[in-house]
């Protein structure tokens, strides 16, 4: 069902494409999944793929709950079960994990997709990649290095943890990029200035870091710091929602915008996040993601909704070449704070703190109940060189900082170096504690 080289296609012929794509699977659907039957109602499918915004809206929670009662796979498995070639699992980091099912022509549309946008990033035949990532039942590990593989590139399967002898590993062999949360890289520098005096990350000799799992990238701050202390290119390579696609945006070599790779197989919209309308899909629009499986055998979704905030930045032909579609991930609205009605995202706090050399980058926003809150309370790690207290008047300069900027009020908690949690899985910024 894929068409070759479709993030290069030309929209109209890829527009029939889709559109044949649909009808067959908008009747596939209707026949074999008791979900989107309920939500549907009296609703008919659509033929025509530009009216999809006339079916409601499936949301994360509806998945939930339809495998809670319809283990362990729920009631959205349209095919066999005998049609299972692999089973993956979901981080959990939003809520309860979730069971996804893959057939084989499921699993070789994914390794596909997600390899047209990590050798968009760079990634091909030459390169040595190492990818650490969890390889337990979580999709980013298994999955994400197929697509790794699709591009011709050579990958070595690290996984988490043993982070010295992955650094020994990428001497040893030669290692020439790296795929990993962007948080770990922050994880690797302790590591190399503990246990290798005299090495700096640099010296490793990694042209190119693969990064996904996490927000920050958009971030120029934390970007060029990475490229400064690693001496590599950084690509946020890997986007994507587990529950539809593994992998199916990356940033190329020339734009620091997402590509959306995944056009021939998957329909995207732009919903009001509050109120689910349906938004105009045109440069300079932002809203929540939602996303149709035109091509999907075992669990197919119809009006996903993501969770995720975007920007649509770019239509028709990049300079790249690539007709795919280009936007920026706001944030996520599970992780939106709201302060005396100003909408916050924690993409926008570490931009503000990644600019302050006196800190180093690390922080999170610990929330206590459900709100409304008056004030942002921002827990902000110093750098590493002013030990336990940081330069006078810098958590006021911070909370000025994001009056400036954001429009909102903040209370910045400074701790001591080292004091947060790295990790090589997803570092999680927004902590919600409930009131007793």
């Amino acid at each position: 069902m894929l068409v070759e080289r479709a993030e290069f296609a030309e929209l109209d012929a890829l527009a029939a494409h889709r559109q044949g794509l649909w009808e067959r699977q908008r009747d596939y659907v209707a026949a074999s999944s008791p979900l989107h039957r309920r939500a549907w109602g009296s609703a008919h499918p659509p033929r025509r793929l530009e009216d999809l915004a006339a079916l409601p809206l499936i949301d994360k929670e509806m998945l939930r709950a339809s495998q809670r009662a319809h283990p362990p796979f729920g009631d959205y498995l349209a095919a066999p079960a005998a049609a299972i070639a692999r089973i993956h699992r979901t981080s959990g980091t939003t809520g309860t994990a979730m069971n996804l099912a893959l057939s084989a022509r499921d699993a070789h549309e994914t390794a596909i997709v997600g390899g047209r946008a990590q050798a968009a990033s760079g990634l091909g035949p030459g390169h040595r990649v190492v990818h650490c990532l969890n390889y337990r039942l979580w999709m980013g590990g298994f999955t994400d290095h197929l697509t790794l593989e699709a591009t011709g590139a050579t990958v070595i399967p690290f996984g988490v943890g043993e982070s010295r002898l992955l650094i020994e590993t990428i001497r040893e062999l030669g290692v020439t990029a790296i795929s990993c949360t962007p948080s770990y890289p922050a994880v690797l520098e302790r590591v190399i200035a503990e246990h290798f005096p005299g090495l700096r990350p640099r010296d490793l000799g990694l042209r190119l870091g693969l990064f996904g799992g996490e927000a920050g990238l958009d971030d120029p701050a934390f970007r060029q710091r990475l490229e400064s202390v690693w001496g590599f290119a950084v690509r946020n390579a890997n986007y994507g929602v587990s529950d539809v696609f593994c992998n199916f945006a990356g940033q190329t070599e020339g734009d620091p915008d997402l590509h959306f790779m995944a056009l021939d197989v998957l329909h995207p919209e732009l919903i009001a996040a509050e109120s689910g309308t349906a938004l105009p899909w045109r440069e300079g629009e932002t809203g929540e993601l939602v996303l149709t499986h035109l091509s999907r055998e075992c669990q197919p979704l119809v009006r996903f909704r993501t969770g995720d905030i975007v920007t649509l930045t770019g239509l028709g032909r990049a300079a790249c070449g690539r007709t795919a579609p280009r936007f920026r991930v706001v944030g996520r609205s599970d992780d939106m704070v709201v302060v005396r009605g100003i909408n916050a995202f924690p993409t926008q706090i570490a931009a503000i703190l990644n600019a302050s050399p006196a800190l180093s980058g690390e922080y999170r926003i610990v929330l206590e109940g459900r709100g409304p809150y008056d004030w942002l309370p921002v827990e902000a790690e110093l750098a590493e060189k002013f030990g336990g207290s940081g330069p006078a008047g810098l958590a006021e300069e911070i909370a000025a900082a994001m009056k400036r900027a954001l429009g909102l009020s903040a209370r910045i908690a400074l701790l001591p170096f080292g004091t947060l949690p790295r990790t090589a899985a997803k570092t999680r910024r927004v902590i919600r504690k409930e009131r007793p």
